[in-house]
Formats: structure tokens, sequence, C-alpha cells
């Protein structure tokens, strides 16, 4: 273990989180290397939401989730922090005192403090039972791209936040768009319910999707009425199964930190019982936690100032404000 990459901070998670804590690190003067199982920076935002309206962000009435990961990589890149992405944080250990992350390519870093920002850690979309029994392309799990369905008939399985904000998206856009619910209460936001039911598109309540028809391509879907032997057949190009995913926390759930279910207890200084390790993002727990995007940035900078005074216990916990630094 001689041959230690140092780093000040090590950021789990490349969300907007640990993105805006690479930046906050940075005005710190503190060196940043950001680590991501995914690809490329954004995390579920990414992933799953790029195309979505994000509306509770201050200063900003309105931004496309792409458009913030777009802001926030800019921001944070004036410091020049390092990016490990589509690998995992797999182990924790101490040298002198201070944590040491492997990698799962095996690359160590031997660390300053660790901030673990890695929302609900890694995630899958659970899957679309009718799905099963068919072969080919049409069926999509999230909408990365909105123009890739223009002008098709887009069949959307859900009644969650996804599936609304993906038609209340898709509608202008697509040919037509039709949500099939397997109960009539929705778990999405009851404006953004009425927005969609102003539109025209079709809300099926109390139905299945039971069968997807296409030779190799989604050409409709077979919807059938709970309980019954009543079905109808939609034309579909596109089906979108809007049913949320499962969580892991993968290897960092072997590490010894104190958790909730799936989530990361946290003082009021975004410390974990560990030395050294803080957490800020979705993936905290503290009475009274609230996960928005804004709770997170206000979480990483907490966790980032009482960072840089266990990195050097001459530092300022509050460094001033950034308009000072001018």
């Amino acid at each position: 273990m001689t041959n230690l990459r140092e780093v000040d901070v090590a950021i789990i998670g490349a969300g907007p989180t640990g993105l805006f804590a690479a930046y906050y690190a940075g005005f710190r003067g503190l060196s940043t290397v950001l680590i991501d199982a995914l690809p490329e920076p954004g995390g579920q935002v990414t992933a799953m939401y790029p195309e979505k309206m994000i509306f509770d962000v201050a200063g900003f009435p309105a931004i496309k989730g792409r458009d913030l990961v777009v802001n926030l990589v800019e921001q944070a890149a004036q410091f020049d922090p390092t990016y490990l992405l589509g690998i995992q944080a797999a182990e924790l250990s101490y040298v002198d005192e201070k944590p040491v992350v492997t990698m799962s390519d095996g690359e160590a870093l031997h660390c300053g403090a660790i901030l673990i920002t890695g929302g609900m850690g890694s995630f899958t979309s659970r899957p679309l039972p009718a799905a099963d029994a068919f072969v080919g392309d049409g069926i999509v799990y999230f909408v990365p791209h909105l123009d890739d369905h223009a002008g098709h008939d887009v069949v959307i399985v859900g009644g969650g936040d996804s599936a609304f904000d993906w038609a209340l998206a898709l509608s202008p856009i697509a040919k037509s768009v039709t949500i099939i619910h397997r109960r009539d209460k929705f778990r999405a936001h009851a404006s953004t319910v009425s927005r969609v039911q102003a539109l025209p598109v079709e809300i099926i309540v109390n139905s299945e999707l039971t069968r997807i028809l296409g030779d190799g391509k989604v050409t409709g879907a077979e919807v059938t009425t709970r309980g019954t032997t009543d079905c109808r057949t939609l034309p579909a190009d596109t089906i979108v199964a809007a049913l949320g995913f499962t969580a892991d926390l993968g290897p960092i759930a072997q590490w010894g930190l104190e958790l909730d279910k799936r989530h990361i207890k946290v003082d009021s200084t975004m410390a974990t019982n560990l030395p050294r390790v803080f957490a800020a993002g979705d993936i905290t727990e503290y009475p009274g936690k609230v996960r928005l995007i804004a709770t997170g940035f206000g979480e990483a900078a907490t966790a980032v100032n009482n960072a840089a005074i266990v990195i050097d216990p001459s530092a300022h916990l509050f460094p001033g404000h950034s308009s000072d630094a001018g």
C-alpha cells in the first residue's frame, strides 16, 4: 500500500449532490475524485430523467434534468475534479488513520475524507411481466431522449411520477399517449396528474398490460381489465415500463456504516459513524430528512466544510462566502 494515490476528498456518487460537492470542495482548496458506477456524470437524473423538468432548484423556475447536470459539471470543472466512472467503490480500509477506498478495478485512493453522495446506490428497473414473452424492440424503461419517440403511439405502464412526467413530455410530440395503471389511484404528484388529465392522453385504470404484439418490433398492446376477461388492443410503437426500480447500496453496505434500511445515518455535520466518512443527499437519514435536490446541495456544503477541518484542524469551519473570493 506504499503507492497509494492521494486525494483530499473521494466523492462516491457523481449525481447532482456529488457534483456540487466537487465544486464546493474545490472552492475550499481541496482536491477531489468523483467515483460512480454509471458511465457518465449525473446519477439518476442522467440515467432516468434527463428530459424531465425540475421545478424545485433555487434560482431556476424550471430546468431540464440534462441541463442541470451540464451546469453542475461546468461549475465543478473550474477546480478540475478527477472522474472515475463505470467502476464501484468496493472496499474501505484505513492507513495512518486515513480512509483508503479501493475500487472494483483495483485502484486505491488514500483520502483525507470520503463523502458518499450515491443517491440510493445502484438501481435496476422493475421488470414488466408481459415483456417476458416478447422478443424484439420497442420496450423501454427510461426515456433519455424524447425525440426517439416522436410520431409514435406510446403506451406507458405505471402510475407514479415517472409515468405521468413522461406522458406530459411525450404528449406534444407523440402520435398518441396512453397510460395503463392497475389501480384507480396514482402515486404521482396530484398537480402532475391533473395536467396530464387535461391533455389528449387516455388513462386506463384498474387494468394491466397482458400481452405485447409484434414480430421483432412492438406494434400493439393488449390490455385486460383486472378481475375480468375484458380486453382491448391498443396500437403501440413504444411501450414505456415506468414501474420504478430497486436500489442496492452494493459493496458500501458491507463497510460497517450505521444504516436505516438503505439509508446512511448521519449527524448534524453529515458525519457517519465511521471516521472521516461523511454522506449527503438522498442516501442520508436523520430526523426531519427531506429528500430534495436542494436539500442535497446544502448537505454537501455542510459535509465538505466539516470534512475540511477533519483534514486540516487549523482550517476554519466556514470559509466565507463565495462572492467574497473575487
